[in-house]
């Protein structure tokens, strides 16, 4: 079946670089791109005319929230209820527990999914918070997920999180990490199943990888126990590091190394590894503020580095900055990991952030950030027929509405969405020549019950922290509003 999308503006790719095309045409043929370009008058089955409207390679992210919406409560404590964000050592030691049943936390999944379907995201990697499990994920919550992605239509790199220690908060109030090595093993084990899993299900849209969680809950066993399967099964890799002080004085205090250090010692410096944030390198002023060596030695490694821009200004960080990361030649991607799953939105903060770092208006413009979101995904995940429009590649794409007047007045269309739109004017996407979401829909989803489905559950997880928290605070305690709540029966005096 041959289907052509057209609109005002293509971003296609032309020579190893994307270009725009004005009343462009997309035309793909079961999964591959076979048209791009302007005046296509050949057959089709079914056409897509969207008018004012931008179509571009589907966006990938590489650090994708699937869980319900965390940062809205946590990115706001103060530093006397932070802690209550975190285990206890006494509820690490005796009374872990999962918050959500097996089937509850399918059904966050499906609205994560959705909610990055809904965004434009085509491909993603997931990152969920172990916070509300008993440990870490299972195989079977993964191959559960696995299932949904596939009937939603996006492309996934998948695997279940597993560690062999958890940030907690000791008697003292002081953070540390608990370890339990022998969960470490089996969740291992399970990550290794899944890489089978999804080799036996041999749809391209289930990718297996592996994903440990933050450096400093890995032991070093783990770690070169995660580069030898790696290197066996040619896997790609993605663990959280350089993210923070705590982070590093762990890891100092436990090793005598930095997180570069350790992750060069055990094995796992090399092309498969996607780091998410990078913030904590030398470059740092909490560190030396100086370049010494760090973005070589991830440029030297073929890291990926995935870039959450909105995600780390909310919790007070910045990647400084990424158009020194780029120059560096270190492959630059990106990823949301909050809610939502906007990379619009990501993208605009990123370009701003980075004019603060550098001093200039160009420090690191829309088209560098948008290539981040479409070429660095695809080279991140060794994937040269993603992240494009051009004949032969994989029909990934969606379109962006610009026609709303809120949109404003139209110039560069990339510019424009940045500056003046998000993620929500995504309208069509198509995955493997699949149709994912049409007219702003995702085919099949009853989102009026998936809405009061995630409502219902995000109130359960927030009741949870108190069960965790060292004081045994009550959520009012650890989340109070902004503005207190007027009594019930009247908010405001009569005259």
């Amino acid at each position: 079946m041959r289907t052509r999308f057209s609109a005002e503006f293509v971003l296609g790719h032309v020579a190893g670089r994307h270009v725009l095309i004005r009343d462009g045409d997309v035309v793909y043929e079961d999964s591959r791109i076979v048209y791009v370009g302007q005046g296509y008058d050949g057959a089709a089955d079914e056409s897509f005319d969207l008018g004012r409207s931008l179509i571009t390679p589907g966006l990938i992210d590489l650090d994708a929230l699937t869980d319900i919406d965390h940062l809205l409560i946590d990115s706001w404590a103060s530093p006397d209820r932070a802690n209550g964000m975190q285990w206890s050592e006494e509820y690490f030691r005796s009374r872990r527990a999962d918050v959500f049943t097996a089937e509850e936390r399918q059904t966050i999944r499906k609205y994560a999914l959705v909610q990055l379907a809904l965004h434009g995201v085509t491909t993603y990697m997931p990152i969920a918070s172990e916070i509300h499990s008993a440990w870490a994920e299972s195989f079977e919550e993964l191959a559960g997920m696995a299932e949904t992605s596939r009937q939603i239509g996006l492309r996934g790199y998948l695997g279940p999180a597993f560690r062999s220690g958890v940030n907690i908060v000791g008697a003292d109030g002081q953070r540390d990490v608990a370890f339990d090595e022998e969960q470490g093993r089996a969740g291992l084990a399970d990550a290794v199943r899944f890489l089978d899993h999804a080799e036996d299900l041999a749809d391209p849209l289930v990718n297996g990888v592996l994903l440990p969680c933050r450096i400093e809950t890995l032991t070093a066993e783990l770690m070169r126990a995660t580069a030898e399967i790696a290197r066996e099964r040619h896997a790609i890799v993605r663990l959280h590091c350089l993210q923070g002080a705590l982070e590093r004085e762990l890891l100092q205090r436990w090793h005598g190394l930095t997180p570069l250090q350790l992750l060069k010692q055990t094995g796992l410096l090399d092309e498969r590894l996607l780091i998410p944030h990078g913030v904590f390198v030398d470059r740092n002023p909490v560190l030396n503020g100086t370049d010494t060596g760090d973005l070589q030695t991830l440029a030297d490694a073929n890291v990926s580095i995935v870039h959450c821009p909105l995600t780390s200004f909310r919790y007070g960080m910045v990647l400084d900055s990424f158009a020194a990361f780029r120059e560096a030649g270190i492959n630059l991607c990106l990823g949301t990991d909050s809610f939502p799953p906007d990379l619009i939105r990501g993208m605009d903060t990123g370009v701003h952030l980075a004019k603060l770092l550098g001093h200039r208006h160009d420090t690191a413009p829309a088209e560098h950030y948008f290539e981040a979101a479409t070429l660095g995904g695809a080279r991140a995940l060794g994937r040269s027929d993603l992240g494009k429009l051009e004949a032969g590649a994989q029909a990934d794409l969606v379109a962006f509405a610009l026609d709303d007047i809120r949109d404003g007045v139209l110039d560069d269309p990339i510019r424009t969405l940045l500056l003046n739109g998000t993620a929500r004017q995504a309208t069509h996407s198509v995955v493997a020549g699949r149709h994912v979401m049409r007219d702003g829909a995702i085919p099949g989803i009853d989102v009026p019950a998936l809405k009061a489905d995630a409502q219902r559950l995000f109130e359960k997880m927030r009741e949870a922290y108190s069960e965790r928290d060292l004081q045994q605070r009550t959520p009012a305690q650890l989340f109070p509003p902004t503005f207190p709540y007027a009594p019930d029966r009247s908010a405001t005096s009569e005259k």
